[in-house]
């Protein structure tokens, strides 16, 4: 059996797009607890005193900062490989997920784009294998990368004489 080669981080980055993508969800995610912040600096001093105010203040600066940094720090981080034996990628930002699936395990390969990822031009690519940790996705790439992406681990999987179990 010969030895495998190191184990590194996969070499390609998502797409650029994918930088405001993340942050758009995110805004979407916090609006409710910011007007909520809002709301609470408007009538806040009727309760305890400044207190509320410095809170929700202290709480809208935390909400903008998650907004802003966190989809820098995920694009650092995203990244994907496909090679002649795997699928490879990293994922996450606090918590970072490192996922090969060999080529022969996989039993599925879907591309997924939402209206908003539509709009911005970017599709991703959803790997389903045999394991119990769940399916593979290589998110926000271009969506023509997305579907030569699909194109080519179909062509490769249906060669691949296991059955992906």
């Amino acid at each position: 059996m010969s030895e495998p080669g190191p184990l590194r981080p996969p070499r390609h980055p998502v797409d650029r797009r994918c930088v405001l993508w993340w942050r758009l969800r995110a805004i979407v995610s916090i609006a409710p607890l910011f007007v909520m912040c809002i709301v609470a600096l408007v009538v806040g001093g009727e309760w305890w005193g400044g207190l509320v105010r410095v809170l929700a203040a202290v709480l809208m600066l935390l909400l903008i900062a998650y907004a802003v940094v966190m989809p820098m720090v995920r694009f650092r981080i995203h990244r994907w490989e496909i090679t002649d034996e795997a699928v490879y990628t990293k994922s996450g930002w606090l918590t970072q997920q490192w996922r090969i699936a060999p080529l022969s395990r996989i039993q599925t390969v879907d591309s997924t784009r939402g209206p908003l990822r539509q709009l911005l031009g970017l599709s991703s690519v959803t790997v389903t294998t045999a394991s119990a940790a769940g399916s593979i996705d290589i998110s926000a790439l271009d969506r023509e990368l997305a579907a030569e992406v699909v194109q080519y681990l179909t062509r490769t999987t249906q060669a691949t004489p296991e059955d992906g179990t």
